[in-house]
């Protein structure tokens, strides 16, 4: 990867962010007939080690409310399965179809079965579940104040983050495109689109399109281009934790309470995410987890869930960002209507890592072909921001 670059440096497409969502964008455009070839790629950490992508719990599922979402994480699952035989055994991403079991209360039943109709209309394998059905599937579960599940067995799971971005950049050090170790701290425009972006160290590099892949960032550089956008950066600890009674098989589980858990390896991973009402806004630099989580709010709601983690033993903790789209957690992807060259990849609010395959697809037909050709994600165009329309994902984990 080289970061050295003249100060008339000039590329088809400058990516800014290169973790899943950008590296994905540059390795399917460098995959496609026609696509461009002179990318070039700005990352302020070229070792990727606070990245939201690298501190991302990495699972994948289809229990989406939006159809688009659904599609998403359906190519994602098909790329995942397919990287050993594109690049080889260092290239099995250790894809696990564990399942996800999503719980709702009663007050979480309706929109709990309006999403159900929506996945299996997008040919989705899960199945709706309602108490009784719950306990006899997992005995191991204590469904006090439950009124149903969505379970999804073959195609849910978890897999391996690192192998996934490093799967891309395998192929773009290859290609030779540039990674530039920087921050943008301007970007220039001319009249309806982008000309190019200042970087820290005075360096000047021009496009011909500008790739918006900053992650919980991407608020900040959109606003260097005067534009809004209302991505904040949401932190969220995940605990490792150690738990030999647990049961054998456990699928990732989703409470209402709105923690969740999930095995890795002979371990377990567990986090909660707070209700929107009590979420905060989160310093970039903060990564440190946050401890009294789990004694105070995790801990016993998952202990009250499953019986047998009620005697445990964290064995390790971290925090990472989520990229959270405040107006209806989801996505905005496509061009910039005033600055038609500018292109969003931004807003996935927590499902961005198992999209990356699918958002890198659809960005690469879009700078190729000027449209969407895989899968139609004009609902997750920039114009809904600029009119207060929201086009809320109500399975938010």
């Amino acid at each position: 990867m080289n970061s050295r670059i003249d100060d008339k440096a000039h590329y088809d497409v400058v990516i800014a962010g290169g973790a899943a969502i950008g590296a994905a964008v540059a390795w399917h455009l460098l995959a496609m007939d026609g696509g461009a070839k002179k990318i070039a790629i700005i990352e302020r950490d070229r070792t990727f080690r606070d990245a939201s992508t690298s501190r991302s719990a990495a699972s994948i599922r289809q229990q989406f409310s939006t159809p688009e979402n659904i599609r998403l994480s359906q190519y994602g699952l098909e790329f995942l399965a397919d990287m050993a035989d594109r690049q080889g055994p260092q290239a099995d991403p250790g894809l696990i179809l564990g399942g996800y079991l999503i719980l709702a209360s009663q007050t979480g039943l309706a929109a709990l079965q309006d999403n159900h109709r929506v996945q299996t209309a997008e040919g989705a394998p899960i199945r709706l579940l309602d108490a009784d059905a719950l306990a006899q599937a997992f005995p191991w579960l204590n469904c006090d104040g439950l009124a149903a599940g969505a379970y999804g067995k073959a195609c849910e799971g978890w897999f391996d983050a690192d192998a996934l971005l490093q799967f891309f950049w395998r192929d773009l050090r290859a290609a030779g495109v540039p990674l530039i170790e920087a921050e943008i701290t301007a970007i220039d425009t001319a009249p309806g689109h982008v000309t190019g972006v200042q970087l820290a160290d005075g360096r000047h590099v021009g496009c011909g399109a500008l790739v918006n892949a900053c992650g919980p960032g991407a608020g900040a550089l959109a606003a260097l281009a005067g534009r809004p956008l209302p991505i904040e950066q949401r932190k969220r600890t995940v605990f490792v934790v150690d738990c030999p009674a647990a049961p054998d098989a456990l699928p990732l589980v989703a409470d209402p309470s709105g923690i969740w858990v999930r095995p890795e390896s002979r371990y377990f991973l567990a986090g909660y995410s707070p209700p929107q009402s009590e979420d905060r806004i989160a310093d970039r630099h903060d990564l440190e987890p946050d401890h009294g989580l789990f004694e105070e709010t995790l801990w016993p709601a998952l202990a009250a869930r499953i019986r047998a983690f009620e005697t445990l033993k964290v064995v390790n903790a971290w925090a990472g960002h989520y990229d959270f789209n405040t107006l209806d957690q989801n996505a905005v992807i496509g061009p910039d209507p005033d600055l038609t060259n500018f292109i969003y990849a931004n807003g996935f609010s927590g499902h961005g890592l198992q999209h990356a395959p699918g958002v890198g697809r659809a960005i690469a037909e879009w700078l190729t072909c000027g449209a969407f050709r895989s899968i139609d994600l004009s609902v997750f165009a920039y114009d809904r921001i600029v009119e207060n329309r929201p086009l809320v994902e109500r399975a938010v984990i």
